[in-house]
């Protein structure tokens, strides 16, 4: 049975209290597209992401014994059916990183496609996984003895050792190699992080600061253990001048921190925000 939360900021709150391996992770990207568009009530969406499940599992039945594996499943129904792709258009355009939009046009990033072949393969009880893969989401199925990567921006193309490499090369350099923690799972927190870190990312290139560091607090609401969000909305309050919201997230920073050198590199920024209040 699907978890539903109320919409607002109590909801994602509740998210952040939740063990990382039960957040509903369709639903709290739902939550947050609809920190955007707060006009909008979510049971239409919620509604045809159960159908896209059913189908998915509808699919599988009838087909399994015609080689149908899950990942067939998953694109007859997302991308034959109901025309999930990736925006090679307007790639940037934010709308392409908010869940609600993304099902609206049927398009969207690699991240916020992935989310919902994540969900549709999870309420199967399939064993699927977001990669911690840097620059372009990926996905990977167990299915039965077999593991598969896939590309949820282009159609569910199957991903081989070769294209991963050229992906790689692609974002850090031509210098950069395949390494074990580029096949690790991301954690729903951690996919939802990269979800809201696509919104901030595009935000600080349009110098929307104000709006960055709302995202950024979204983040907080359901990650509030992480140094390295603490640290955002302490240089965004800094840049905005407000240093008093500023200490105080740095000193969050500070206290959730494991790392010596970042926790003295924060309390060198706290005392000099200390000295400009002064």
């Amino acid at each position: 049975m699907e978890k539903y939360f109320d919409t607002g900021e109590t909801a994602l709150q509740k998210i952040g209290k939740t063990k990382d391996v039960v957040i509903p992770l369709a639903e709290a990207a739902l939550l947050l597209a609809s920190r955007d568009r707060p006009d909008i009530s979510l049971d239409r969406y919620r509604q045809h992401l159960s159908q896209i499940s059913q189908k998915v599992r509808n699919a599988y039945i009838e087909k399994r014994q015609i080689d149908t594996n899950q990942i067939n499943a998953l694109k007859s129904v997302l991308v034959s059916e109901y025309g999930y792709s990736g925006d090679t258009v307007s790639y940037d355009s934010l709308q392409n990183a908010n869940l609600i939009q993304v099902i609206d046009r049927r398009k969207g990033l690699p991240i916020t496609l992935g989310i919902i072949y994540i969900h549709a393969a999870r309420a199967q009880g399939w064993d699927i996984d977001g990669l911690n893969f840097p620059g372009h989401f990926l996905l990977r199925i167990e299915d039965g003895v077999k593991r598969t990567i896939f590309d949820p921006f282009n159609g569910g193309k199957t991903i081989e050792i070769s294209d991963m490499r050229a992906l790689i090369k692609k974002t850090l350099g031509n210098n950069a190699e395949l390494s074990a923690k580029h096949y690790r799972a991301a954690s729903n927190r951690e996919i939802l992080i990269r979800l809201q870190n696509n919104k901030k990312i595009r935000l600080l290139k349009s110098r929307k600061i104000t709006e960055a560091l709302t995202v950024v607090e979204s983040m907080l609401e359901f990650s509030p253990s992480s140094p390295e969000i603490w640290y955002d909305a302490g240089i965004l309050h800094k840049y905005l001048g407000n240093l008093q919201a500023a200490i105080i997230a740095f000193n969050h920073c500070y206290d959730v921190s494991t790392s010596i050198n970042r926790k003295n590199q924060v309390m060198q920024i706290i005392n000099e925000l200390h000295r400009n209040l002064n």
